[in-house]
């Protein structure tokens, strides 16, 4: 009977042993196992046995949805301590994991106090290192965000700031993972999410971005005013170079017109006859001049060779009738 109880006592010890010893890890987690209080090794996703008493998995702080706050959170409550808190626990998850920034207020180089939060994709990617060489890792990071936040957003203007969100998401994921590497973990990238700035501040801007769009539009308007008085101005001068060319050109057919005619006329007279048209044509072009000169007056002058000129008309006149 005594025998029965002792194989009896060291059966269910057994059991309790493998219970105790046999870890299952799954593909996404890990766990650090000390012994005796130091480092032993880290258990990898499948079964693993340790030695019961002996062997403990080093407790891990990090930040873990609640499902309160998942349930807040889709209901639109944005309460940072409803939504996730700081959990001590066994296993290390190494997925990626959302860490929410709460919202601060920074100052910019011009003195405008605005509020900000972030939100920072974070993945352990040594279990070791994320245990050992810092003892809260969520607050770490997120301490070291928001000063880094605060000195990259204090070395920009408001109107910088605000148009500069993937130049802050950059630099602030470059900072955070150059830190986070000494703590077994990696930054995969940082997303600013809001950036509120003071009411006055934002009315101002508001009244500055209407002033800019009247601006723009009298510059258009004007340019196309501009632009309207130099296509007239084209349009006349063009038409004004056409009628003047049409005039040198009615004026070049004329004189050659003329200067084909006298041809003509001298070809048929003559060098003798021409010259005796000519000096017709000019008497008969002075007794014009000396006619209208007299106007108004009864005075009337007369050449005084005249039937000179009578006899060079038919001079010309007996040339024509010759030919």
């Amino acid at each position: 009977m005594d025998m029965l109880m002792v194989m009896i006592g060291a059966a269910v010890l057994v059991v309790v042993l493998i219970y105790k010893g046999l870890v299952v890890i799954r593909n996404s987690e890990r766990m650090v196992i000390e012994r005796l209080g130091n480092y032993n090794r880290t258990l990898m996703p499948g079964i693993n046995f340790i030695v019961p008493f002996l062997d403990q998995p080093r407790e891990f702080i990090w930040k873990s949805p609640s499902a309160s706050g998942a349930l807040g959170r889709l209901l639109g409550d944005s309460g940072d301590s409803s939504y996730s808190r700081l959990q001590s626990m066994a296993r290390i998850d190494i997925r990626e994991t959302v860490l929410d920034f709460p919202s601060q207020t920074v100052i910019t180089r011009d003195n405008v106090s605005i509020q900000i939060n972030a939100l920072l994709y974070i993945e352990i990617t040594n279990p070791h290192d994320a245990v050992y060489r810092i003892s809260n890792l969520p607050n770490a990071i997120e301490k070291l965000g928001q000063t880094t936040l605060r000195s990259l957003v204090g070395e920009m203007e408001l109107d910088k700031t605000l148009s500069s969100r993937e130049d802050i998401n950059t630099r602030l994921q470059i900072s955070l993972d150059e830190a986070a590497d000494d703590w077994g973990a990696k930054v995969k990238r940082v997303e600013v999410q809001d950036l509120l700035v003071p009411q006055e501040v934002q009315a101002a801007m508001e009244k500055q971005m209407r002033a800019e769009r009247d601006k723009r539009a009298a510059i258009l308007e004007a340019e196309g005013s501009r632009q309207s008085d130099i296509l007239k101005a084209e349009g006349e001068k063009q038409a004004a170079i056409l009628v003047a060319e049409g005039n040198r050109t009615a004026r070049i057919l004329e004189a050659d017109g003329e200067k084909s005619a006298l041809d003509k006329l001298k070809e048929v007279l003559g060098e003798q006859g021409f010259s005796q048209y000519l000096i017709a044509i000019r008497y008969l072009d002075t007794l014009n001049t000396i006619g209208a000169a007299g106007e108004g007056d009864k005075t009337v002058f007369m050449p005084v060779d005249a039937t000179a000129t009578l006899g060079a008309i038919g001079g010309i006149k007996e040339l024509f009738q010759g030919k």
